[in-house]
């Protein structure tokens, strides 16, 4: 078997203050909230999932909820910039609605072609909205945002490096991305034929100073594979090559291994199936709070730690 990685799965993050963070990517973004939960491995915290109406993989932006955590310091060996794909001719309308909602953007010089908006979450963490000719994902039906300029879920992340050839290298001969070209000191690669949710850049910053982990960074980046099988091939295979790579992790929604990259950047190969409607129905997606079966037992203690959150409905595309 040769297995594959088509792209992006998610991109999962830390966020200090769950309410804004809800409030900012379902109510100024425009995302779904697919899933509330907690988080598998400290429980008595939030695990935010947003993305399109059907939670589709290559859509999904993830978040460890840690009230205490302290702001981190973005660098490199991070994931430093996240970037959502919209349409062509959408930027005028994002750069409107994200100054509605008092969010701080600035356009970029086009990259690779396309153009972009820079901006930061309620953590800081950084963002971009790039308007590209294949934008690719599944048009809403419901949400906050005219659907024609929509996000649709990941153009691309850029992965900060003191040195890149190392990473290059796995990417392109062991994950099988393929090299699409530089622009300075910006590497690009692409999985698969499509455009969607398929792209990692790399930026080689050895003089910057290093990052550290907190509210406002991401923990990690996960690509998906299309089933256990192939997910067992990729397990196999990375192990082959001496990396330290986690034993799989049923996630629920998914199923996961983890390995570093040579920079440090922390990898996760997640699985495409179950997906998020395993457990509420598509049309009920994010609308409580949702246990795995080893801690249903606990809930009634769990929902006295949590903190109260007030969750958004998604609601029919408003007229124009």
């Amino acid at each position: 078997m040769t297995p594959t990685l088509p792209g992006i799965h998610h991109v999962t993050a830390i966020t200090a203050v769950p309410q804004e963070n809800i409030d900012f990517y379902c109510g100024t973004l425009g995302l779904r909230l697919v899933k509330l939960t907690v988080n598998f491995d400290d429980p008595t915290s939030y695990h935010l999932y947003y993305g399109d109406e059907r939670g589709s993989p290559g859509t999904i932006m993830t978040f460890f909820a840690w009230p205490s955590a302290p702001r981190g310091r973005v660098g490199p060996p991070q994931l430093t910039t996240t970037s959502f794909a919209v349409p062509e001719g959408s930027l005028g309308y994002w750069a409107e609605r994200l100054g509605e909602h008092l969010v701080a953007a600035q356009v970029g010089e086009r990259r690779f072609g396309d153009g972009l908006l820079s901006f930061a979450d309620p953590d800081g963490m950084r963002l971009e909205i790039v308007a590209t000719r294949q934008p690719g994902g599944h048009v809403p039906n419901a949400g906050p945002v005219l659907p024609e300029h929509a996000i649709r879920g990941f153009h691309s992340v850029t992965l900060s490096e003191e040195g890149y050839a190392r990473t290059a290298r796995l990417l392109t001969d062991v994950m099988g991305l393929s090299a699409g070209g530089s622009e300075g000191n910006r590497f690009r690669y692409r999985a698969g034929m499509d455009e969607f949710a398929a792209t990692v850049d790399l930026l080689c910053v050895p003089d910057a100073r290093r990052g550290g982990m907190g509210a406002g960074v991401v923990h990690h980046v996960a690509f998906r594979t299309p089933d256990d099988a192939q997910q067992q091939a990729w397990r196999e295979r990375v192990s082959e090559l001496d990396y330290n790579v986690t034993p799989v992790m049923d996630r629920a929604y998914f199923h996961s291994i983890y390995f570093r990259e040579p920079g440090g950047v922390l990898f996760e190969i997640a699985t495409d199936p179950p997906g998020f409607a395993v457990d509420e129905p598509a049309d009920a997606l994010g609308t409580q709070l949702r246990l795995p079966p080893w801690l249903e037992p606990h809930r009634e203690e769990l929902e006295r730690v949590l903190p109260r959150v007030r969750l958004p409905r998604w609601r029919p595309v408003p007229a124009n």
